[in-house]
């Protein structure tokens, strides 16, 4: 085969073969084919699109360009969660003890944050010495005791796809929904879950702003997940405001204990019941989203799931005692208010420029070099729907300088407030076909 007829076959809108796909995945990560040529390629299929089989070929080439992890040790139906991102997206933090506390074993892989706040790694890395690097016998044997740990993801997991990604990031080739959705599972497919749980957000703080484009997202990944012959759904929820009130890695920590107690915000809880039933069914927990979502709201008010995840924590080197002092982690130095310049209703909360406003303060991190500063963020008071008065505080800011003139403007300018207000749904559609 030559790289170059392959590139013009997808230029001319023709399909790939299984064995084409697998020699561009196999050659691109040992470096045979240069990155001039597969930047050729990634543009073509950004303009002619790929069939459903071409997807799930390269999605499986991605998967199995490295190491794929065997879970079958674990005993009982894994099941993984997956969000493409947003603000203030604490669900995982909430959902892998609340799931895990009805019997359902999440044996999950995140990654770390690029962009707003950190990943789900750096908020577990803000609760003091929580590991997030433990061996693959000590991973498997903490979930069949505890069922649930939450670690970062293998070096060596799907590289084809960290050297795709790079390329996509410098070629506008990232918003392609074949190559975004072969991203997400050729990563979830090697992590060895059984089943897999789908949160594609849209709106102003998500990837997808688009919601119909949202839609196919997800559409593609349940279909790639049903061709490998794994149980997959997706659900597609809104990020065109914050989910819950906290932006921030050790204020995100505490937001999720405050909703494992039962006194989360209601977005957050409620999303967390939606994912949360899928997971129990999906794992053949519960014969219906009826009946899995009552034992999660048994586990969260009789504390089985908080408890669930001191012991998550305490198996992972952490220190729980944080969770009966969350306060030991709001650790900036200055908390400032954000005072309403007028009465009305917030009409708008733009979930993007909040985060940025986050990532000025240190919650996030610009390029992948970045440290993140675990104790800074934002405790937001007002979402859409919400009457303000004069003077009332819309937002905290968690800061370790007293100097957030730019943070404050990037506020106000982001959070309008008018005479009435339409709130945006939690949930756009499910997806289980």
């Amino acid at each position: 085969m030559r790289m170059v007829d392959l590139i013009e076959k997808k230029r001319d809108g023709k399909a790939l073969s299984q064995a084409e796909i697998q020699y561009i995945i196999a050659n691109y990560t040992n470096e045979t084919i240069p990155d001039y040529q597969m930047s050729a390629l990634l543009m073509a299929i950004y303009y002619e699109d790929m069939t459903d089989e071409e997807i799930i070929q390269l999605t499986l080439a991605m998967a199995h360009s490295g190491e794929v992890i065997d879970l079958s040790s674990i005993e009982g139906i894994k099941v993984d969660k997956h969000s493409t991102g947003g603000v203030g997206d604490t669900t995982t933090l909430v959902l892998a003890p609340l799931v895990a506390a009805v019997g359902v074993p999440v044996a999950k892989m995140s990654g770390r944050g690029l962009g707003f706040t950190g990943g789900t790694l750096d908020k577990l890395e803000s609760i003091p010495s929580f590991q997030i690097e433990i061996a693959d016998e000590d991973f498997i044997r903490i979930v069949n005791e505890s069922k649930v740990a939450v670690i970062g993801q293998s070096g060596d997991l799907a590289p084809a796809d960290k050297k795709l990604y790079a390329l996509r990031d410098v070629t506008a080739t990232v918003s392609s929904i074949p190559l975004i959705a072969s991203s997400i599972m050729s990563k979830k497919i090697a992590a060895g879950a059984d089943a897999i749980v789908l949160d594609v957000t849209t709106g102003e703080g998500a990837f997808m702003k688009d919601l119909t484009q949202a839609k196919r997202l997800a559409e593609t990944m349940v279909r790639i997940g049903k061709l490998a012959k794994r149980q997959v759904m997706a659900v597609v929820s809104d990020m065109s405001q914050p989910l819950g009130e906290a932006v921030g890695n050790g204020l995100e920590v505490v937001e999720a204990i405050e909703t494992l107690q039962g006194h989360g915000p209601a977005d957050l809880l409620e999303m967390c019941y939606i994912l949360g039933a899928q997971m129990v069914v999906l794992a053949k927990r519960a014969e219906n989203l009826t009946e899995a979502r009552e034992l999660l709201e048994e586990a969260l008010t009789s504390g089985r799931a908080l408890e669930k995840f001191k012991e998550m924590i305490t198996n992972q080197g952490g220190d729980a005692s944080v969770v009966d002092q969350p306060e030991r982690l709001v650790t900036a130095k200055y908390q400032i208010e954000l005072p309403a310049k007028e009465a009305g209703v917030v009409t708008k909360l733009v979930a993007n420029e909040i985060g940025v406003a986050a990532m000025l303060l240190g919650a996030g991190r610009q390029t992948k070099e970045d440290t993140i500063n675990y104790g800074v963020g934002l405790k937001l008071h007002k979402k859409i729907g919400d009457a303000v008065a004069v003077g009332e505080s819309l937002v905290t800011i968690y800061a370790d300088s007293k100097e957030v003139t730019e943070v404050k403007e990037r506020l106000y300018k982001n959070i309008v407030i008018g005479a009435s207000a339409v709130e945006p749904p939690l949930i756009h559609d499910i997806i289980t076909e």
